[in-house]
C-alpha cells in the first residue's frame, strides 16, 4: 500500500477534471501527482520530459543509485517512500557545505561537492537555482553524468537561466517550464517515479 486512499481519491478527481492532453500515460501520472501535490492544473502544461528520462529514472531507482536534492525540504519528501521500497542512498547537498561565501551559496559548494563523489546519481533539485547552475556546470564539462536530473527551482532569480541551461544537455531530465516549480514539486516528480519503478520491478 504505497498510495493512501485519500491520494487515490483525489487522483480520481483529478481524472475527472482534466480534459484532452498530449502526456503519455506514464507522463500524465507523475504531472498527476505534481497537480495532487500542488492543486494546479497547469503543471499539466508545464512538466517537460526528454525522450529518456522516465526510463532512465526508473532503472537507477532499481538499480540502488543514490538520490541526490539540493535541500531537506526535497529529502524529507521522498525519504519515507524511499524507505519503504529500495531504500536507496539519500544525500542532501546543503549538509555537504559548512557555510556559504561570498561568490557561491551553501547548496552550490555541496553540490559540487557531491558531484565528485556520486557521477550517475538521481539529483533532485526543487529550491536552489545556483545548485542547478553548478549541476550543469558539471555535466557540460563531461565531469559527471547523471542517471537523471529533475530540475524545478522556484522563484525569480537565475530560475529560469538554469533551468534552460539544463535543457541544452543531453542528459536524461524532468523540468518545469518558467518560475513555477518548488521542493514539493520535485519531491512529488520523484515519488510518481518510484511507484512507477516499484509496480514495474
Amino acid at each position: 500500500m504505497l498510495q493512501h486512499p485519500i491520494v487515490l481519491q483525489s487522483f480520481s478527481i483529478i481524472d475527472q477534471e482534466v480534459s484532452e492532453h498530449k502526456l503519455s500515460p506514464r507522463e500524465y501520472e507523475i504531472a498527476r501527482r505534481v497537480i495532487h501535490t500542488t492543486a494546479d492544473f497547469d503543471y499539466l502544461n508545464l512538466i517537460d520530459f526528454s525522450p529518456t528520462s522516465i526510463e532512465s529514472g526508473i532503472k537507477a531507482i532499481q538499480q540502488g543509485l543514490p538520490i541526490v536534492s539540493d535541500v531537506n525540504l526535497v529529502n524529507q519528501g521522498i525519504c519515507n517512500l524511499v524507505k519503504k521500497t529500495f531504500n536507496n542512498p539519500l544525500i542532501v547537498a546543503l549538509d555537504k557545505a559548512a557555510e556559504a561565501t561570498e561568490e557561491k551559496t551553501r547548496s552550490e559548494i555541496g553540490m559540487e561537492l557531491i558531484c565528485q563523489e556520486h557521477p550517475q546519481a538521481i539529483y533532485l533539485i526543487g529550491n536552489a537555482p545556483t545548485a542547478l547552475l553548478a549541476l550543469s556546470k558539471q555535466i557540460s564539462h563531461s565531469l559527471i553524468q547523471p542517471s537523471l536530473v529533475i530540475g524545478t527551482p522556484v522563484g525569480f532569480v537565475s530560475v529560469i537561466e538554469s533551468k534552460e541551461d539544463l535543457n541544452r544537455l543531453d542528459v536524461p531530465q524532468i523540468t518545469t517550464r518558467g518560475r513555477k516549480g518548488g521542493s514539493t514539486v520535485a519531491a512529488a516528480i520523484f515519488n510518481a517515479l518510484l511507484i512507477l519503478a516499484w509496480e514495474n520491478r
